[in-house]
């Protein structure tokens, strides 16, 4: 891949004040991911109360998270689409199509209806984040890791208040009386029309690569971030989805189950943010490596500690299981070329897609044996990602010196 032909190629589709990192466009679509994201929050922390409702096995409910990552399977064929035309409408209207199916899921009167509901919600999922990195990258110059941590703080600070809002509006409303808080996603949308309307959101339309050809020329970096991202994703299963019924269970409150999952979170969130800058300086591979080391340790920690200690890990372990999606997204921007949409929609559905289908296994483990080893099992299973970063290549270092 000539990099230095793409690289010019590429900033000839931007405006001609895009050289620099803009910061004020940056943060209005970390906004518009933070409105969309608390809405697809929700589930896990109801997931207690579903489990009752339904009589739910915790393989169920593993399924019920995977109903939602379905549609992430044409997010290559978005992401070719997005290339070619302009696609701003999909960011639009997602809250939106997010906010109504989540806001109904209370209201489903059999598990059935709850799975598609929760589809419905992921076609809304996957038309909003295959195209909204690939802009995040086209604003962030040569600081693509900064920017890709501005964008997904959105994401991550919205699934830290989205458990506290769903718990919150639940115990005033009741689980069916939990709908009207769509109005939110509604109102997004009509303030996201008047705000983004005119952002163009398609880059480059000289040259059209079909789906498979960006698989081509992506495969030597979207392989080992497949097997990263399967390593990891037990954790992060385990962690972002299982962690509420975990407390639940061990203390009846679920209160205090959601409150953990926003400790989580918000400990992701300042990984995120130090992620990505941390990577522009010293690579991205070093701060991948870092955190797939710590992952690991600080969930061993969570499982066998107890008191203050536990909460201490369960910190730890947010600030390193989450941080390593801004430094793989803006892996893959840099080495994009002609097909930034379509490489991102490629690695959006194997994230999708490996979560989706480590959550039923996950959940298959629970029912044997339950969430305390299955977290432990997890954590071994994170140590295997690390051989896979090697691999990787040091295109930081190769940005650095063309920048």
């Amino acid at each position: 891949m000539n990099t230095d032909n793409n690289k010019k190629e590429f900033e000839t589709n931007l405006p001609p004040s895009s050289s620099g990192f803009q910061t004020g466009k940056i943060l209005a679509l970390s906004i518009c991911h933070f409105i969309h994201d608390i809405y697809s929050s929700f589930l896990a922390p109801l997931l207690p109360l579903f489990i009752e409702k339904f009589s739910m096995s915790l393989s169920q409910a593993g399924l019920l998270a995977s109903a939602s990552q379905i549609p992430s399977l044409l997010n290559p064929y978005i992401g070719t689409l997005a290339d070619r035309i302009s696609v701003r409408y999909f960011i639009i209207l997602a809250p939106a199509m997010t906010a109504v199916p989540m806001s109904l899921i209370g209201l489903a009167p059999s598990y059935g209806v709850l799975l598609i509901l929760l589809f419905i919600t992921g076609i809304s999922v996957a038309v909003f984040h295959v195209p909204s990195p690939v802009m995040i990258s086209r604003l962030s110059g040569t600081k693509k890791g900064l920017g890709m941590s501005f964008y997904m703080t959105g994401g991550e600070l919205a699934r830290t208040v989205g458990p506290l809002v769903a718990v919150g509006v639940v115990s005033l409303m009741g689980l069916e009386g939990f709908y009207p808080i769509m109005v939110f996603g509604l109102i997004a949308s009509c303030w996201l029309y008047f705000k983004f309307r005119d952002m163009p959101v398609n880059v480059d339309k000289r040259r059209h690569v079909s789906a498979m050809e960006t698989w081509h020329e992506m495969r030597f970096i979207l392989l080992p971030l497949t097997a990263i991202l399967v390593a990891r994703g037990f954790m992060h299963a385990s962690m972002t989805f299982f962690l509420p019924t975990f407390i639940k269970l061990e203390t009846g409150n679920l209160w205090l189950a959601g409150a953990s999952l926003t400790i989580f979170e918000g400990a992701g969130v300042i990984g995120i943010l130090a992620a990505g800058h941390l990577s522009d300086r010293f690579g991205r591979r070093r701060i991948l490596l870092a955190s797939l080391l710590g992952a690991p340790l600080s969930l061993l920690l969570f499982v066998w500690s107890g008191g203050w200690l536990r909460y201490l890990a369960l910190l730890f372990s947010g600030f390193t299981i989450l941080s390593t999606t801004p430094v793989m997204l803006a892996l893959v921007q840099e080495h994009a070329g002609n097909s930034p949409s379509a490489a991102n929609g490629f690695f959006m559905m194997i994230s999708f897609m490996a979560r989706s289908a480590i959550l039923v296994i996950v959940g298959l483990i629970a029912d044997l044996v339950g969430l305390h080893a299955t977290y432990l099992f997890s954590a071994a299973l994170g140590l295997l990602g690390i051989p896979f970063i090697l691999m990787l290549p040091k295109v930081d270092r190769l940005m650095k010196a063309e920048g």
